[in-house]
């Protein structure tokens, strides 16, 4: 079997960089024997790094030397409908067979779009590779951390839902050996072999090698460690290969800046040894301009695998300077605000600082919500944040939570275990029914974790938090792919709703299809409200956050192209870290940085020019803190 490489870590990190780079390392190294490089990031940059269009399939990375590297951007909707496609006749034989609904119930259903598609289509894209005996190895770069550890876990999820659907097909045996008869069950050769392939990409996870990415930053340090204890407890638990710090300050300057993410670099060091005993310890050096290409690629990939020196450098593009205002930072002006981007631009920063800005503006209270399944509102906070509101920087008007979407499914679950409990054990018309089957089946389904969960759950959440008109609601979303997957939700939701209470009302005779019906139409007409506030600017505020540098730049680019589709507006942009002149006097490498964001910032510019640009200067440290938000919060300015 193909060796199989892992590069995960927080958004922002570098991953794709560092997977791009490890997979042209090792193609140069293998001679012949063919490398795969998968993206299983609903947002993905490997064609920007790569520098060539990619398709959804595997395509040739030319290469010196006879390498061979094929690289392959997964096309979520067109693998996970595809696979559903194949196999939908069975799969709908054993769900009529195993419930009290008809194919023509279940068959709609099946043909829409579902959130958690990106996490499946990377599982069906991963057995694939696996089984296709092409590859000598594969390299994985993930999407950002939280939904990265729901793909680890789908293989455990999926063979639970085998079991579910193996417990479908038996019903009529299970019927017909209680009142004495004998039935086969439907398509046993068809989840024998779903078994087969779960079983396949769980033990390749296993054996797997994985590289955890981070930087010298201490927010991504900390979600490094979180990541770690989370994969220990994953059964059986996975262990990380290699630590990558990303990113490092590695040669002696006098730039102050520099100095200073030395030390950080230093400190960063010692925190790895120490907390990750077993994993060989790796650095990438910060050379100041991005990584791109082949032979750039090349370079990183010998320096950060093979302890080589960073030699490769790239000429920065030649730009004009930006012309800056001095501007005050914005406080929340609607009810609803949604602050999006790519991972590890400082959405959570930004959404931190317009609550503790309008908080000092203002008497109206803000909460501040994180649905990303990786948050990190308590290293803002520099509290523990958990799923329920608590108090933050000791202002009582000033709240923050993280949606802990497990915790909300199972609190869930087990209400809906009592409602289906009373429901399939009632007396109707005096007599009583026992639908003992369809409890056990339902019961067995809602022991699964679906993927795509914190999509659904998150839509509910925002739902309720409308319900107190008096505050400001401020969204810290999950990173650009999963941030927009959410917001398809509410329209797939609709879909469901309406496809349900259709199937619903055939069964209405039933007191708990009656029952689930009310339920449904509840949910329909939340998100029906919902949407009304979402695409309407004088309820929701949308803040797009952004580095000044090209791969975020493309990202971001595609980010409002997609907003524009949903029929949601971004008026305002802030761009991040933004290198000043005199922050930059004397030091080579920050005045390339800073060449790399003049470009940039000079293409936004020209892009948006209808949109309010605000340029955030570049913090040594990060903002962590009441002091931290006054000064972070203190300076501003306006891209003219």
């Amino acid at each position: 079997m193909a060796r199989l490489s892992l590069f995960v870590g927080k958004g922002g990190v570098g991953k794709t960089t560092l997977a791009a780079s490890f997979s042209v390392h090792s193609a140069l190294r293998n001679g012949r024997r063919p490398v795969l490089l998968i993206s299983t990031d609903p947002a993905h940059s490997l064609s920007d790094i790569l520098q060539q269009r990619l398709r959804d399939a595997p395509k040739p990375v030319p290469l010196p030397g006879g390498a061979r590297l094929d690289a392959w951007q997964v096309d979520a909707d067109k693998k996970f409908h595809g696979f559903l496609s194949r196999n939908k006749g069975t799969l709908l034989a054993i769900l009529e067979s195993g419930s009290l609904f008809s194919r023509e119930d279940i068959e709609p259903l099946l043909d829409t779009s579902v959130p958690g598609m990106a996490e499946m289509a990377g599982l069906l894209a991963l057995e694939e590779a696996l089984s296709s005996g092409k590859y000598e190895q594969i390299v994985v770069d993930t999407a950002p951390l939280g939904h990265t550890l729901r793909l680890l876990q789908l293989p455990e999820y999926f063979q639970r839902f085998l079991s579910f659907l193996e417990l479908a097909s038996n019903r009529d045996r299970v019927l017909a050996e209680h009142f004495g008869g004998k039935v086969q069950p439907i398509g046993s050769r068809l989840l024998t072999e779903w078994n087969r392939l779960a079983e396949a990409v769980k033990r390749a996870l296993q054996q797997a090698e994985i590289f955890l990415v981070t930087t010298p930053e201490k927010f991504a340090l900390n979600e490094s460690l979180r990541a770690r204890d989370m994969l220990e407890r994953y059964s059986p638990p996975l262990t990380i290969s290699s630590v990558v710090l990303n990113r490092a300050a590695v040669r002696s300057t006098k730039c102050a800046a520099c100095r200073q993410r030395a030390l950080a670099t230093n400190a960063a060091q010692k925190l790895l040894k120490r907390e990750f005993l077993r994993a060989k310890l790796r650095k990438g050096e910060d050379i100041g301009t991005p990584i791109l290409g082949a032979a750039g690629l090349a370079a990183f990939g010998n320096h950060v695998f093979s302890g080589k020196r960073m030699s490769w450098e790239i000429t920065p593009p030649h730009g004009k300077d930006t012309r800056l205002l001095k501007a005050g930072w914005p406080t929340l002006e609607t009810p609803l605000s949604l602050v999006l981007g790519k991972g590890g631009v400082g959405k959570t920063t930004v959404s931190a600082a317009l609550g503790f800005r309008t908080r000092q503006k203002s008497k109206q209270p803000v909460e501040i919500c994180s649905v990303d399944p990786a948050p990190s509102l308590d290293d803002v906070f520099q509290t523990d944040i958990g799923d329920e509101p608590r108090i933050v920087l000791g202002d009582a008007k000033f709240r923050a939570s993280e949606m802990d979407s497990v915790r909300l499914f199972q609190r869930w679950v087990e209400e809906v275990k009592d409602a289906i409990d009373e429901a399939t054990t009632a007396e109707r018309s005096g007599i009583h029914v026992d639908l003992w089957f369809e409890r056990h089946l339902f019961s067995q389904l809602l022991e699964i974790v679906p993927p795509g969960i914190d999509e659904v759950l998150a839509i509910i959440r925002i739902s309720e938090l409308l319900g107190d008109s008096a505050k400001r609601i401020v969204i810290d979303m999950a990173p650009t792919g999963h941030a927009l997957d959410l917001l398809r939700t509410p329209d797939r939701i609709l879909a469901w709703t309406r496809l349900l209470l259709k199937t619903l009302a055939a069964h209405r005779t039933l007191g708990f299809a009656r029952d689930a019906g009310v339920k449904v139409a509840e949910l329909g007409q939340r998100v029906r409200e919902l949407l009304d506030v979402l695409r309407d600017p004088k309820q929701t505020s949308i803040f797009t956050v952004v580095l000044p540098e090209p791969l975020p730049d493309r990202e971001t680019e595609r980010l409002m192209d997609d907003l524009e589709e949903l029929g949601l507006l971004s008026k305002s942009m802030f761009i991040n870290r933004v290198l000043f002149p005199n922050d930059v006097v004397g030091c080579r490498k920050c005045e390339r940085a800073r060449q790399w964001q003049i470009a940039t910032m000079a293409r936004l510019g020209g892009r948006y020019r209808g949109k309010t640009l605000y340029a955030v200067r570049n913090f040594p440290t990060e903002i962590a803190g009441k002091n931290a938000l006054r000064s972070f919060t203190g300076e501003l300015w306006r891209v003219k």
